[in-house]
């Protein structure tokens, strides 16, 4: 039995230029906010969401400097 390789062809929007994902995003976007739909963020919820980020990538980096010692 031998080993083939195949070659795997990018699907979806991996296959797409970087322009027309911007595109599809922008649309996306636009409709969103058309509907009412798109999240607003207000300033107490934009502060929490920093504040969980910088604590998830604290605790990363400390686990990542304790593994490398």
């Amino acid at each position: 039995m031998t080993l083939q390789q195949t070659t795997r062809r990018a699907r979806g929007l991996a296959a797409m230029s970087p322009e027309r994902r911007r595109e599809i995003a922008r649309m996306g976007g636009r409709t969103s906010q058309a509907r009412g739909t798109a999240h607003q963020w207000t300033a107490e919820e934009a502060s929490a969401a920093g504040k969980k980020g910088s604590a998830r990538y604290s605790l990363k980096k400390a686990k990542e400097s304790r593994s490398t010692q």
